[in-house]
């Protein structure tokens, strides 16, 4: 399962995966592409990731996913980790925003997350990030039960090495954290044989 931005976005990652007989599922958040709600429904962070939410709810009791967010979709994934740990193999933070209990964005990542939640289709901008998140509650206690790796993306303008280290740091432990060379921040555009082989080689593990 995939989430941000629209979910064609996904469409060659999908494509590569499903043809060695995995089962995609990617997620259309809030006001997000050919999502029904409209940009001026999207009030709070909480219901532009509502429909992840929604569908984590739905997945029978005794079957787990291996979860993976993009970008802002970071915020999402962390979240789904909160809610619904026991539903959750791994997670796959792909050059993404990482929540925890131990990290609060300084000023500089929340121009950069505003910048984020401009991108590809507008939602409201948020002029206090770490306000707009308080109701994202994510403990250790939970976030500790589900395994999660990164994948830096080396060439990422947006979301800048420096910056992807900084939120791994303080959202530790990571099972592990690896690195795409010559990607930019849409790594599924630019290198979605590469990343793909790095989702293949972590299903094949969990």
């Amino acid at each position: 399962m995939v989430v941000s931005h629209g979910a064609w976005c996904w469409y060659k990652v999908a494509t590569i995966l499903k043809s060695i007989g995995h089962n995609v599922t990617t997620i259309e958040l809030g006001a997000s592409d050919i999502n029904s709600k409209q940009v001026q429904e999207i009030h709070s962070i909480s219901k532009y990731y509502e429909p992840l939410m929604t569908f984590m709810e739905s997945l029978p009791l005794k079957e787990k996913v291996i979860l993976v967010g993009h970008s802002l979709g970071g915020v999402s994934t962390s979240v789904a980790m909160e809610k619904f740990s026991n539903k959750i193999s791994v997670v796959i933070f792909v050059t993404a925003y990482v929540l925890s209990q131990n990290l609060t964005y300084p000023n500089l990542l929340q121009e950069d997350l505003t910048l984020a939640l401009s991108l590809v289709k507008p939602v409201p901008i948020y002029k206090d990030v770490n306000l707009s998140l308080k109701e994202t509650t994510i403990t250790n206690h939970k976030n500790s039960r589900v395994s999660k790796i990164f994948i830096i993306s080396k060439r990422d303008n947006l979301i800048r090495e420096d910056l992807q280290m900084w939120m791994i740091q303080k959202s530790a432990p990571f099972a592990k954290v690896t690195f795409i060379k010559n990607s930019d921040h849409v790594v599924m555009f630019s290198q979605p044989k590469k990343l793909s082989s790095f989702l293949l080689k972590i299903a094949q593990k969990y």
